[in-house]
Order: C-alpha cells, then structure tokens, then sequence
C-alpha cells in the first residue's frame, strides 16, 4: 500500500518559544535592530541566515523571486551580487524595485524589506569579487545565468575556457557582473506568536524627505 501523501493543510505549529516583539523592546533604527537580530540567528545556528528571497518583477509587473546570499548591509541599504543579464538583473534594468525575506523560520522570524534598487559602484564591485573563492570567480565567467542550456556541457565548456583563458592568474569581474543594493523604504519585523496573532513592527520611511531620522515605526495587523 502507498504511503498516504501528507495534507499541507493539516500542518499546523502553534509558536509559543519566543518572546513578544513589543515597541518599547525595539532598536532605535532598522539598521541596528537587524543587526541584532541577524546576531541572533547567527548564533541560533540557523543555516545560512544570510540567505533572503529576493522578489523582482518585469515591466509588465510579473514577479519572479529566487533566493540569493546578502552580502552587505548598512544604513544605505542591502547588498547582494549577481550576473547583470541574469533574469533578475534584467527585471532589475526596467523595474528598479525589490522585495527582500530574510525567512528565519528556526527561530520564528522573519524580516521583510522593500525599496527601490541601484547598481553599487564598480570599485565596490570589485573589492567583495576578489574576495571571492577561485572557483567563484571563474563561474561567474562560465556561466550564462538564466539561459537555457542544452545540458550541463555548457556549463563545463565555459567553465574550462575560463581556466585557459586566466590560467593561474588573477580573475578579474566580468563587466557582466556586480552588485545591486536594496534602498528600504519599509523594514518589516515578524516575530511569531501563539494562534497564528504574530508580532509585525514596520519601520518605514518617510516619503516627504528621504532623511536618515525620517522614520516612523508602525505596528501591522498579522
């Protein structure tokens, strides 16, 4: 006999081990309570807690979303990297806005960010890709992302032109390759409760100016 497929809608987890997420226990900004908690996934072991869903949309406005590793994160905003033709990069060219989930699901967190998106400048660029493994530096040569292959060959054929190409010395950026930040307009706090009642503390910005201090936090319905 088969072995009964379990029904999604019979999986249910009541969260009760954390405590509330209550305004008077929140950072003074977005960036230091994301830090604080970014700290504490860390420590919590989750795996990879830099590691978001990051959501674009075409200039039709249909969404695409993948998950890709944070690699920065300060006052201006969230920095990830990827190849510039990749889908993302190209939705990115024509609809500069992003949605970003960090989904801390072992610890019943999760952080929403949305913004508008930018290029980081070509130095920054550079400097976060040497710091790149190798291997990583010269997959960012051998792979087309996003563009259908006839099979893994292709891959393997890019993969050895650019270890001919660079041989043993260094591996520079691609031009097709770099850096995107993430400017927040909103910075959304989810701590899960109990009866599916989750705490939802939003720092948004401010639309009249664009001020570092003109912020204002705001509790959400869950």
């Amino acid at each position: 006999m088969a072995e009964e497929v379990p029904s999604p809608a019979g999986m249910r987890r009541d969260y009760t081990e954390w405590p509330p997420l209550l305004e008077d226990g929140l950072a003074a900004d977005w960036t230091s309570q994301f830090a604080a908690w970014f700290a504490d996934a860390t420590a919590f072991g989750l795996t990879e807690p830099n590691a978001m869903i990051v959501a674009t949309a075409d200039a039709e406005g249909h969404p695409s979303a993948r998950t890709v590793l944070l690699k920065g994160y300060d006052e201006a905003g969230f920095v990830f990297f990827t190849n510039y033709a990749s889908r993302k990069g190209g939705e990115l060219a024509v609809n500069a806005y992003a949605s970003l989930v960090f989904p801390w699901f072992g610890m019943q967190r999760q952080v929403i960010v949305a913004g508008a998106v930018e290029r980081v400048t070509r130095a920054e660029t550079e400097e976060y890709f040497g710091s790149r493994p190798r291997g990583s530096q010269l997959g960012a040569w051998a792979s087309p992302q996003s563009q259908v292959l006839d099979g893994p060959e292709a891959v393997e054929a890019g993969l050895a032109a650019a270890v001919e190409r660079f041989g043993d010395g260094p591996v520079p950026a691609p031009p097709h390759w770099g850096g995107f930040r993430v400017i927040p307009a909103t910075v959304e706090f989810w701590q899960g409760r109990s009866s599916r009642l989750h705490d939802r503390l939003r720092f948004r910005r401010l639309e009249s100016t664009w001020s570092e201090s003109a912020w204002i936090v705001e509790r959400l319905a869950p």
